[in-house]
């Protein structure tokens, strides 16, 4: 596997069971006859080439999530420049798929990871995608006990699909498991969904203080802690309308409580309810006439 160190960009190599180097010598034998048993995508690229730098560790990722549904091969068009004559390189990054040995499908440049994980979806669908699109209903729907167990079926076989993850996060939040949630934003696969993870994090820690201590009774603390409380037992039940007209609450009486955390569980709320939901859009409306 290509690494770049950080400050010098020197090349480095990394045995990787799902990815390695090829070269003009051993293509046929690397590339095409083992595309005949698993999908190959080619990465086309050079040392000098930044865009590389930006695309290689996205690709490789993948190779090692998706855990053997394709395998990645390097070519290092500077040392190999027939391969790229051969297969019509105009320009670096550029990504082949091969099956049955024959390219199938190809982009150029440093695409956004979201549109280099469709390529791969599409170009080597793993057992895990069925059990994804069936998720992604189930959590569309609400039906979040469901949606959890699909997820830690698709997590069984890829432990570091991002998709998979933040879908889990948002199916145990939605259930008021925070202290599991937690755990699995703690320990987020490197993608560009973890920032929609760490946006629940402050919901999935109000959820675990919840869950490990349910004496917050309304009458033993001051009114805007009671308040407080009373708002995260709604949201660990699922009532999150009602949940938030108390968070909002609060925040009229005191936008600084708390250092601002219910403006933060209220943003986590959103992420977790998604852009389109008539909650969010109307909490966001109420949320920016008291912030605003």
């Amino acid at each position: 596997m290509v690494q770049y160190a950080p400050t010098t960009g020197e090349v480095f190599v990394t045995v990787s069971e799902f990815i390695f180097d090829t070269a003009e010598a051993t293509f046929e034998s690397d590339v095409v006859n083992r595309s005949y048993e698993t999908p190959v995508v080619v990465d086309f690229w050079a040392p000098w080439c930044d865009p590389c730098r930006t695309l290689g560790p996205v690709l490789e990722g993948l190779a090692q999530e998706r855990g053997g549904a394709f395998l990645l091969a390097k070519v290092n068009v500077d040392d190999n420049p027939g391969l790229a004559v051969r297969f019509g390189v105009q320009g670096i990054p550029t990504v082949k798929a091969h099956q049955n040995g024959e390219v199938i499908a190809q982009f150029t440049g440093a695409a956004p990871e979201r549109t280099v994980r469709d390529f791969i979806q599409r170009v080597a669908p793993g057992e895990a995608d069925a059990v994804l699109g069936e998720a992604a209903s189930l959590l569309a729907t609400r039906h979040w006990e469901q949606a959890e167990e699909q997820l830690r079926v698709a997590l069984d076989s890829q432990p570091h699909n991002s998709a998979a993850t933040l879908g889990l996060i948002r199916a145990l939040i939605a259930q008021g498991k925070g202290d599991a949630a937690l755990a699995f934003i703690e320990d987020f696969p490197a993608s560009s969904e973890i920032v929609a993870a760490q946006q629940l994090q402050p919901l999935a820690k109000l959820l675990a203080e919840v869950e490990r201590d349910n004496s917050n009774v309304v009458d033993e603390v001051e009114m805007l802690e009671a308040q407080y409380w009373q708002s995260a037992r709604l949201l660990a039940r699922g009532q999150h309308a009602a949940a938030m007209d108390g968070l909002l609450e609060v925040l009229r009486q005191d936008k600084g409580f708390r250092k601002g955390e219910p403006r933060l569980v209220i943003l986590g709320v959103f992420a977790l309810l998604g852009d389109d939901d008539p909650l969010t859009r109307q909490y966001r409306d109420e949320l920016a006439g008291i912030l605003f």
